[in-house]
């Protein structure tokens, strides 16, 4: 899985050297398939993506990487996750030293992965069900946030819970459309910079109803 991590990075424009060492440790670290549902562990080795339930997915290894690799993250870091889903993204950015934070809407798919994430020993993982087009701006601002589902536009309370210049990870766009991951960061004087990284297909984000 991680040479096919490491062929995919290699060939998407801006992603300079590839996988870098960091996230591959991580990666090769988290064992994917506890994250994944009995029946489907044999398929867990696979780089794509898989479903868990609730109409949700755990995103392909190679989309995992890039978007850690994008956030530029490191040991101490406070992350704002959007989408907690299986816990696979949140356990990668704890195995490089990151406090998370994760928001995940629907409380079941929120309590399996807090136990889970709990079981592997994950502590600086916290586990909220939330809407996560509100953020969570009780702690904020944050070193990074990353949303593993799409917005049909940026949720522009995230922008505002990012510290000057960090990172907003997050694939725009609606499901029946293009989507575009993004990279978007924010100044001390307010100027917003996007950069387009490749074109994904990600479950929409589920609105508090």
């Amino acid at each position: 899985m991680i040479e096919a991590i490491r062929r995919d990075l290699q060939t998407i424009e801006g992603i300079d050297g590839g996988l870098h060492p960091t996230v591959e440790r991580a990666m090769r670290a988290v064992a994917r398939q506890r994250f994944v549902p009995q029946e489907l562990r044999e398929y867990a080795f696979e780089n794509r993506p898989l479903p868990i339930g609730r109409e949700q997915t755990i995103s392909q290894p190679t989309i995992v990487a890039l978007m850690t690799q994008l956030l530029g993250v490191g040991a101490g870091d406070r992350v704002l996750e959007i989408g907690t889903g299986s816990g696979y993204q949140a356990a990668v950015l704890a195995e490089i030293g990151c406090e998370v934070i994760s928001l995940e809407i629907i409380p079941e798919l929120s309590e399996r992965a807090a136990a889970l994430l709990s079981a592997l020993g994950y502590e600086q993982v916290r586990t909220i069900v939330a809407d996560g087009y509100r953020g969570w701006p009780d702690e904020a601002p944050y070193d990074a946030i990353i949303v593993t589902a799409a917005a049909p536009q940026v949720p522009e309370a995230l922008l505002e819970q990012l510290r000057p210049g960090a990172p907003l990870v997050i694939p725009v766009g609606r499901q029946s459309a293009p989507q575009e991951l993004q990279v978007i960061t924010v100044d001390d004087s307010g100027r917003r910079q996007t950069r387009s990284i490749i074109p994904v297909l990600f479950v929409p984000m589920v609105p508090d109803e």
